[in-house]
């Protein structure tokens, strides 16, 4: 303990200047915009390098799942393609609305995933290099994911819809009432979905899908299922458990969305709101 006593009071000065010199840095990254967003992307790279290669080790050892899911994936698609064939033989009638879209979709893989914490994020194997960017939905072909907080050339770090902060519009696949999908830290398995007015008709086991009020996520992605419900302190809105279709304990590959009409959406959202 002498020994441990000795060593602070004979490098005191040299102990000093770090303790000073963090927090100035500290100081400089919080006040100051530029610095801020070029301290995140340091981080992100430098995380995301070392999370690759721990990344790399575990895909090896689980590449026979990855591939089971990706099956099921692609099956799901020829079923979609046989589903449109059909229709198209048949001279059905088909809304052209639904392929000319906005969105365009870049896969990504998850080389890291909080989940245990109050606010987890994620983080991906690809950036701006790959034209992934700010604000960009996260999905997988189950259900969503989260939203894109920040990116370097090479990762992108994702709010993860297990994170108090995230805040995303969500309604219910029966009919257009609308509200807020919300977590509130204790199962990774169910999230919040909130401010559904009381006259909504809801029951367990409906479907909640995103509506695309938020210009990031195209309207009808799949989220969850209701598991319970019940009205607010003042009667006028439910507070409704949503049972997620993600594992997000479990998640490989994604896709990030881009939504190529967004800057014009916004500012017509803004000029609306003046």
């Amino acid at each position: 303990m002498q020994q441990l006593i000795n060593f602070f009071i004979k490098n005191k000065n040299f102990i000093l200047f770090l303790l000073l010199f963090a927090t100035a840095f500290f100081l400089t990254v919080q006040s100051h915009s530029y610095q801020k967003s070029k301290f995140i992307s340091s981080t992100n790279f430098v995380s995301g390098t070392l999370y690759s290669w721990t990344h790399d080790i575990d895909q090896y050892f689980s590449l026979e799942d990855r591939n089971d899911r990706l099956k099921q994936e692609n099956g799901k698609l020829r079923d979609s393609l046989e589903r449109f064939k059909s229709q198209s033989k048949k001279k059905v009638l088909i809304d052209s609305s639904n392929f000319d879209q906005p969105y365009t979709f870049r896969s990504a893989e998850i080389i890291a995933n909080r989940y245990s914490h109050k606010d987890n994020y994620l983080l991906l194997n690809a950036g701006n290099s790959d034209s992934i960017n700010t604000d960009q939905g996260v999905i997988t072909d189950r259900g969503i994911v989260g939203i894109v907080e920040s990116s370097s050339s090479n990762y992108s770090r994702v709010i993860s819809i297990l994170n108090s902060q995230s805040s995303i519009s969500a309604r219910l696949k029966n009919s257009n009432h609308f509200g807020s999908l919300t977590w509130n830290a204790k199962d990774p398995n169910v999230v919040q979905l909130i401010d559904i007015p009381r006259l909504a008709p809801i029951k367990k086991g409906d479907s909640i899908v995103t509506n695309g009020r938020s210009f990031i996520f195209p309207a009808g992605i799949p989220i969850g299922k209701i598991q319970d419900f019940k009205l607010d302190e003042g009667q006028s809105y439910y507070h409704i458990d949503v049972k997620l279709f993600n594992d997000m304990t479990d998640i490989g590959f994604v896709y990030v969305i881009e939504n190529k009409n967004r800057e014009e959406l916004e500012e017509i959202d803004r000029e609306d709101g003046k």
